[in-house]
């Protein structure tokens, strides 16, 4: 009797996991005009030698920015440890959208994107992420919003040094 519980109830709960780990996700997102043309946005993002210099978040990138192409970001979190994530490029479009998707399916997946749109006056910059996954009901995800914000001041300020020099 109880090995034919067994063998229902394990599939069962399985099932229950792995649905779980879909359906659970977390929104971050986080934006700003900058008084500059896309393709001055565009051409500091994508200057990832630089990021050590600016980025508080992103505090390196190995890899080529590319389609498809397999980079590994260096993030610092606000205790000041760091952790390395790689991650797929998913989207590269030029002065418009870098997409990068990474993780472990089920435990937890990350899709952060950059979207630059024109806007009078500049440029909206919008850092947009889904996480999903079974460690999102344990993580303390309230730091990350801000972390973001931060990149997006930084990157406000390298782009203004960048066209003043």
């Amino acid at each position: 009797m109880i090995l034919t519980i067994l063998k229902w109830a394990v599939p069962v709960i399985l099932m229950i996991l792995l649905a779980a780990a879909a359906l659970t996700k977390k929104t971050f997102h986080v934006e700003t005009v900058i008084p500059v043309s896309p393709a001055a946005v565009w051409a500091v993002l994508i200057d990832t030698q630089s990021y050590p210099e600016w980025n508080p978040v992103f505090v390196a990138v190995e890899g080529e920015l590319r389609s498809g192409a397999t980079v590994k970001n260096l993030v610092r979190f606000p205790d000041g440890s760091t952790v390395d994530m790689s991650a797929t490029i998913k989207g590269f479009e030029e002065g418009r959208e870098l997409r990068q998707y990474g993780g472990t399916w089920g435990l937890m997946t990350f899709d952060h994107q950059w979207l630059l749109e024109p806007v009078e006056g500049g440029t909206r910059v919008i850092q947009h992420e889904v996480d999903r996954g079974l460690i999102l009901w344990t993580w303390n995800s309230d730091w990350i919003e801000p972390a973001y914000q931060s990149v997006l001041d930084a990157l406000a300020k390298r782009v203004a040094e960048t066209q003043d020099g």
